[in-house]
């Protein structure tokens, strides 16, 4: 299929790895140019290098800290009028909420809630101007199944999740969307980190726990970054110019609700 957004210009945040990349890595595979950003420098200039290799686009890299003002402006400058925009950014490090500062609680907040917001309002009407726009936030399936210890992302992605309910419908008619894509539990670097610290803690094989953990979900393995990124290339495709507001969950079944 076609997706018709080949020649746009794509902002991807937190691109050099993980989602992020699956994502700027399926946008560039339908043409769209990108600009993607990462907090490390040599990994991002290597990202961007292997999709301009494979995909033809042009590619800008732009080492920042997205959660922060000074990335936000970074980001911008190199990229003033994405017709996409894919916000993204790691999560706040678990813990008991009774050790949580309002320090800690402000950081969680900029990252996961207030730093999409601030990119959406410099880039929505722009888009809105051209009549065209796909935003995408890549939030969790903590926001349909709050995680115990991640009371901190339970809470920043669950505002932006509110947020973003309320702007997409003011702006549904101007040909720009802004819809959350929810990951479960994917085959990322996050994920090789919790897996060993299980496998320290339990003194069990690092193959063994990573068994365990796939078995357990009801798909039996763990999603691809691929896989992940293809569907927000949909999401971004002129064919998705209806479906905005939404919460996609993509977690291979994990979610044993209905709704």
């Amino acid at each position: 299929m076609d997706m018709g957004i080949a020649g746009r210009t794509a902002l991807v945040c937190a691109a050099s790895k993980g989602l992020g990349r699956g994502c700027a890595e399926a946008l560039a595979a339908e043409g769209v140019n990108l600009v993607i950003t990462a907090r490390t420098a040599e990994t991002l200039e290597a990202t961007a290098a292997s999709i301009r290799a494979q995909y033809g686009v042009n590619v800008q890299a732009v080492a920042c800290d997205i959660t922060t003002p000074e990335g936000h402006a970074a980001a911008l400058a190199a990229c003033p009028a994405p017709d996409i925009l894919v916000n993204n950014a790691g999560g706040p490090p678990p813990g008991d909420f009774r050790s949580f500062t309002h320090e800690i609680w402000i950081k969680a907040l900029e990252g996961n809630m207030l730093t999409p917001i601030e990119l959406m309002k410099a880039t929505i009407d722009g888009m809105i101007e051209r009549g065209f726009g796909r935003i995408v936030n890549i939030t969790s399936s903590s926001v349909k199944a709050p995680i115990d210890l991640l009371g901190l992302s339970n809470g920043a992605r669950s505002g932006l999740t509110g947020f973003v309910a309320g702007v997409a419908r003011k702006v549904a008619a101007t040909g720009v969307t802004i819809n959350n894509l929810l990951p479960g539990t994917f085959d990322t670097d996050r994920i090789g980190v919790t897996l060993e610290a299980q496998a320290k803690a339990q003194n069990l094989p690092l193959d063994e726990v990573r068994k365990r953990r796939a078995e357990s979900l009801p798909a039996g393995r763990f999603g691809t970054p691929d896989e992940f990124g293809r569907a927000c290339a949909f999401l971004c495709s002129v064919h998705a110019g209806y479906i905005t507001g939404q919460n996609l969950l993509i977690d291979g079944a994990a979610y044993p609700g209905t709704y």
